[in-house]
């Protein structure tokens, strides 16, 4: 039995699809069926049902599933412990994150991190739409937002502070805001569709409705209304410590409530047979929120 037609399944019915394996293990469509009609063989049963839109186990593949992921999980472990270092990584990383997560954080450090592993490819896709990381083939996440799907695993990195800001010609016009309530006065610049932000007042958590006449749906954009003077943003203190630091815009702070910290989380399929190259790369980011941000 081949582990490479032993992944192909288990990464089939990960991905509901043959096409979503095949794009996860950088094969072709036709290479992919070929390992699997390859094990159905060997194995004497039929391990999935296909359509053309879908795939799905069948009952002898659900009982062989845990076993695949068994022996794969088996293979994983004994190359990490004959590399704990995380030397002679290869093949592909496929990561997601958000647009402004990416370029701020994420890119930052992958000239080092490639260099580390001059075997491995990275492809880092940045989206600010929440992608089936599953569907696309990605081999981790990494999002600041609460956790809408329960079928993926999650693992905490680090604290998200998040700030309010404003330019400094704003807040000469307009005056400091020094309450929670006084911020129903100011042009707060939101994301699209945001009518409330979150905030922790005497250690409850507590909404307060925001509104402004810009709001965009990058905070890219929302970034250069505040620094342009078109009201108070809040943001997260990794995307504007380094403008803090420079002066560009100055941190609003009120005296009776801060805004709601978030988390960073790096989020992957499943928590069995998680590549090295994932958990090498997540420690890289983990060592990158303890050093200061890049300027901007």
């Amino acid at each position: 039995m081949k582990l490479e037609e032993v992944e192909v399944f288990v990464e089939a019915v990960l991905a509901g699809s043959l096409a979503g394996a095949a794009r996860r293990l950088s094969l072709s469509p036709m290479a992919a069926s070929r390992s699997l009609n390859n094990l159905e063989a060997e194995l004497g049963v039929r391990l999935v049902h296909r359509t053309t839109r879908a795939l799905s186990p069948t009952g002898e593949g659900e009982i062989f599933l845990p076993h695949a992921q068994a022996l794969l999980e088996g293979r994983a472990s004994a190359l990490a412990d004959l590399r704990p270092d995380g030397s002679g990584l290869s093949g592909h990383l496929r990561i997601t994150a958000s647009a402004a997560f990416g370029r701020r954080v994420i890119a930052p450090l992958l000239p080092a991190f490639m260099q580390q592993h001059p075997a491995l490819n990275v492809e880092l896709q940045t989206t600010d739409e929440q992608v089936d990381i599953v569907a696309q083939g990605m081999d981790v996440a990494i999002r600041i937002a609460p956790l809408r799907d329960n079928r993926l695993v999650a693992r905490r990195l680090a604290d998200n502070p998040r700030v309010l800001c404003a330019s400094a010609g704003y807040l000469a016009q307009h005056g400091h805001p020094r309450t929670l309530h006084d911020l129903a006065e100011h042009q707060c610049l939101a994301v699209t569709g945001t009518s409330h932000w979150a905030f922790v007042q005497a250690g409850k958590r507590v909404r307060q409705r925001v509104t402004g006449r810009f709001s965009a749906s990058a905070i890219d954009a929302l970034y250069e209304a505040c620094a342009g003077g078109l009201g108070i943003v809040n943001l997260s203190r990794w995307y504007v410590e380094p403008a803090l630091q420079q002066r560009l815009i100055e941190e609003v702070i009120l005296q009776d409530a801060e805004p709601e910290p978030l988390g960073v989380w790096a989020v992957y399929p499943s928590s069995r047979l998680v590549p090295a190259k994932v958990r090498v790369f997540i420690a890289a980011l983990e060592h990158a929120f303890t050093r200061p941000m890049p300027a901007r």
